[in-house]
Order: C-alpha cells, then structure tokens, then sequence
C-alpha cells in the first residue's frame, strides 16, 4: 500500500513538473515578443468568415490554429494594453449584419468583402485612412502588392482620392490545364499568358470521346452563373472593353459603351466556347473533379488550386501537382478580376489610436503569415517568402493580383452587378441550349438601360 502511494506521489510530481516547464516555456516564448505600442483602449473588430477556435482541418486533417489563440500568442504580448472584442460574422449575411453595426455605430475595424467595403464608404460609413497613414512611419504601403494598392475599388475610392482598406486576402483567379489530358489528345500546353483565341482553340481540339480512355472530355469549364462574372472581365481585359468612360463616383456621366465591337468580341467568344463546356456551367456545376485523379476537363478558367493543393496535402502524393499547371489570366499581360478582401475601419471608430494599431496588425505580414498556414488565404503582400515553394497556383494568383487593374465593369458597380452580369448569364445560357440571340441587338438593348439608369443616378 506504502509503494502504491509513493508511486502515485511521484506520477504526481511528474505531472506538475511537466505542468510548469509546459508553462514556463510558453511563457518565455511569450516573453521572447517585443512591445509594439503601449496604446490602451478597447477596440470592437467584426470578421466576416474567419474561424475562431482551433480545430482539425477535415480535408487535410491537419490541425489549425484558431483566431483566439492567435491572438493570444502574437497580438496580446505586442499590444499589452489593446482589449480586442472579436465578433464572428457569417458570409451569408455579412453585408447586412455589419452594415446594421457600422450604421449604429457598434463596431471599430472589419474584415469583409470588397464589393461591401467600396459601397460603405460611398455611403460616407468608413474612416480614411490617408492621415493615420503618413502620421506613421512605422507603416509602409509598398509592402503590399502594388496592383492591389493601387487599382483596387477594395482599397481606393472610386476617384482613386482616398485610401479606405488595407488588402488583407486575395481572392485566387487564375487558369490551370490538365496536362494529362493535353497529352491524351496530342495538343500542345497552354502559353504562359493564353490569349482568348489560344483557349478556343485548344479547348475545341479536346471536346469528345477521349482518343486514349474512350471517355467523353470537355475543353473548357467557367462558372456560367457567377455574381461576378470574372471570367468575363478577364474576358474584357483581353478585348480591351472598357465597358465605358466615367468613374462610379459619377454614375450619372458615365459614358457607357457596352455595345461596342470589343463588347461583341466578347459574347461572340462566349457563344463559341460554350459549346466545348458540360451543360454544369449553367449552374456552378461539373467541375467536381477537376484538379482531382478523375477528371475530364482540360481548361478552367479562374480555378484556384485549392482542390490541388488539398488533395496533395491529404495524400501526400504530388503526382498532381505536375499533371495540373497554372497560368495567369486572358488580359493582354495576363489581368483578370482580383478579388480582395480588406480590413476597414468605421467613421465613428471610438478610440482610432488602438483601432489603428489592431488594423496595421490585422493585415500584416504576422496575421498574414498565419492565415496562410492555417488557412491556406492568399497573401497580398509583395514579400509572402512564406508561401510553400510548391504552392504555385497561389503564386501565379500573386503574379496576376500585381498587375489588374479595377474598371467599370467590377463587382463595386451597381449597375453591373444588377443588370451586366445577368445579361452575361442569361446570354451563356441560352447560347448552351443553342438559342444564342443577335449578339448586336442584345447588346443595344443593354445599352439602353445602361444610359437609362444613369440618367437616373
């Protein structure tokens, strides 16, 4: 009984020794942290989509760090006098929830999505930023990716006279091939910087039954239903079709040029490479397996990588990794939409001293660094040496982030969203089902309301 007990008292001891080296090592790797500023105050931050809590990643089954603990760990020891009150916001109803915040004057910094940023400060709801950026020489602009800086309707006004966001996420638009595929069928890889003509014609050449697998192949995959019609714009990009001369803070003297023949180009392009699509497209759909062992799609356009690269995490197996290639997007030096997420910060912010602080830390190169490992979230910094050297979708997605620019035809623009992008859906898709209207006639017709609804502005 004596020996049990020792035994028991000694496991005890063990316990608590552990216990407190765990401790003091988590300790002095806090400690080991420099104080970035001693400013106080308590600052109310809304993220749209983050994830909070630690967890398992379920496809890579690889475990994640969440925000809490993040902040624990790299922003308490820096900030030591901050309070950070953190509210989590769903993407389903982000616009609304954090509009209703901003409007009663609840919140001090959010991250959200561009197009909700761009509308707020329109709307005179966020704070600029200009100020609080030249009165600190600790903050440098150029360590963010200058096409988003610069040309962003996420980070800029519409006249471009003031920043409002600092770029914290990029979205990943870009185009990857299934070389094995390209192989099957005898074609030759894409270029580097694919031309639209490029694209049809190599995706012409692998629509059918499969000459190796007798399986049936399509040439090309794009979402024929996005709110964004990326793939149009990048489509733009390329046909140099500005959509018209003005900017969205003059909606009302916009001088709209949706029926011009670079527009006609552009919906001629789509009426063809519909053809060479699965009937998915109509509805997000039939891309399942792409970037994936069974696939049957040789082209597709603003991929991500993210199947890819889950998959290779998961497995192990970088077999896929050179079977499907990237390259950037149909612009004439490779633009195409840029999707960016930025933190901004609420005009009736309570304290802007700490509120400016938690956003420099928010969307820079320690956060960002941690939302790539966790969470695979494309950087938008210049310098991103983190970025896995295998990880080159992500990579290509940086390269095209550099150099797009933003132009009416955007997610920021009212009538786009409203009236552009359903015309270019409702176009693809009675082109699929072989009804395909005059493309002229059907552009006029777009024209005409484009000038209407100005006049209405």
């Amino acid at each position: 009984m004596i020996k049990k007990i020792y035994l028991v008292f000694i496991a005890l001891i063990m316990l608590i020794t552990a216990a407190c080296s765990s401790t003091a090592s988590n300790e002095d790797e806090i400690s080991d942290v420099e104080v970035v500023s001693e400013v106080e105050g308590t600052v109310r931050v809304s993220l749209a989509g983050w994830q909070l809590e630690s967890g398992i990643d379920p496809i890579t089954g690889v475990e994640n760090m969440g925000l809490n603990e993040f902040i624990k760990k790299e922003f308490e020891p820096r900030y030591p006098n901050i309070k950070l009150e953190v509210y989590q916001v769903p993407w389903e109803n982000a616009q609304a929830k954090q509009t209703a915040m901003l409007k009663s004057g609840d919140v001090d910094v959010l991250y959200t999505g561009g197009a909700f940023a761009s509308q707020w400060q329109q709307q005179g709801l966020l704070r600029g930023l200009d100020d609080l950026m030249e009165n600190d020489s600790t903050f440098d602009p150029s360590i963010y990716l200058e096409g988003v800086w610069e040309n962003s309707y996420s980070t800029k006004s519409y006249d471009k006279s003031v920043h409002f966001g600092i770029p914290a996420i990029l979205g990943r638009r870009i185009i990857m091939y299934d070389k094995q595929l390209f192989d099957e069928w005898g074609v030759d890889y894409l270029s580097e910087n694919p031309s639209p003509e490029e694209v049809l014609e190599k995706a012409k050449a692998m629509t059918g039954k499969n000459p190796k697998t007798g399986e049936q192949n399509y040439g090309i995959w794009w979402d024929g239903k996005a709110l964004n019609a990326s793939s149009f714009v990048a489509l733009s990009h390329a046909f140099g079709a500005s959509g018209g001369e003005g900017t969205l803070n003059d909606l009302k003297n916009i001088k709209w040029k949706l029926n011009s023949p670079e527009m006609g180009k552009i919906f001629g392009w789509l009426e063809e490479a519909v053809k060479y699509a699965p009937p998915g497209i109509l509805n997000t759909q039939g891309n399942e397996n792409f970037g994936l062992e069974k696939n049957n799609i040789a082209i597709h356009l603003d991929a991500s990588g993210a199947s890819t690269m889950g998959e290779v995490k998961a497995s192990g197996n970088k077999e896929l990794l050179e079977r499907y290639e990237s390259t950037l997007n149909l612009g004439p030096n490779g633009e195409g939409w840029v999707a960016v997420d930025p933190f901004v910060m609420a005009k009736d912010a309570k304290n802007e001293e700490a509120s400016w602080e938690v956003l420099k830390f928010l969307t820079g190169p320690i956060t960002q660094e941690w939302n790539y490992v966790n969470f695979k979230n494309t950087p938008t910094l210049v310098d991103a040496s983190f970025v896995e050297e295998e990880d080159k979708y992500m990579k290509t997605a940086m390269e095209i982030a550099q150099i797009s620019k933003s132009t009416l035809l955007d997610e920021a623009n009212p009538f786009f969203g409203s009236e552009i992008v359903p015309a270019i859906n409702g176009f693809i898709s009675k082109a699929h089902n072989g009804d395909a209207p005059d493309i002229q006639s059907y552009l006029d017709d777009l024209q005409s309301r484009a000038e209407k609804w100005s006049a209405n502005q």
